[in-house]
């Protein structure tokens, strides 16, 4: 339980403040904490999901935080009162160029709760057009679009490595299509 907290730093992504917690047994202690406004993410379909080796759009993604790209599918962070599945459908359109037709929910999922308090949710979308992508300055992003099949052994081999395109990934491979 929260006792007090103290911001600490105020940032464009996210913000940090030391908190004074109450533990389990009674003991109280500081932690540090990411307060994240939560994001949400889509793996998009360019066929019929429900075929035999469906083709997937992912992103190719610069990433400073592991010094190069990462294999991922397109997510991004909630505006304030912004619905998930608005979120979904915007990202997808902005970075990768397309609209959604359908899109459904499949998990939301804590990225790292041992010090962010950030959540995603996770969407599938398929009925796919063409719009015109409005990716960030700082966004750098190849589109790649893969076959169900070779994504899993991607996922596999450790070629994505990305937990929120991962874990959608088999999510939708285990229990959504039930390939």
């Amino acid at each position: 339980m929260q006792l007090a907290s103290k911001r600490i730093h105020k940032g464009r992504v996210i913000d940090l403040d030391v908190d004074t917690v109450r533990f389990p047994d009674g003991s109280t202690g500081q932690l540090e904490m990411i307060r994240h406004p939560g994001a949400a993410a889509v793996l998009p379909f360019a066929s019929d999901p429900h075929g035999a080796d469906p083709t997937i759009l992912f992103i190719k993604q610069y990433r400073y935080a592991v010094n190069g790209p990462l294999i991922e599918i397109p997510a991004g962070r909630l505006n304030p009162g912004e619905d998930p599945k608005d979120c979904a459908r915007r990202e997808l359109l902005e970075e990768v160029g397309v609209k959604a037709g359908r899109i459904e929910r499949l998990t939301t999922i804590w990225t790292t709760p041992g010090f962010t308090d950030e959540k995603i949710h996770l969407f599938w979308a398929s009925d796919l057009t063409t719009g015109k992508h409005a990716r960030e300055p700082d966004e750098f992003i190849e589109v790649m679009p893969k076959p169900l099949s070779e994504a899993l052994t991607l996922v596999r081999d450790g070629g994505i490595s990305d937990a929120k395109t991962a874990l959608s990934i088999l999510f939708v491979a285990g229990f959504t299509l039930g390939h």
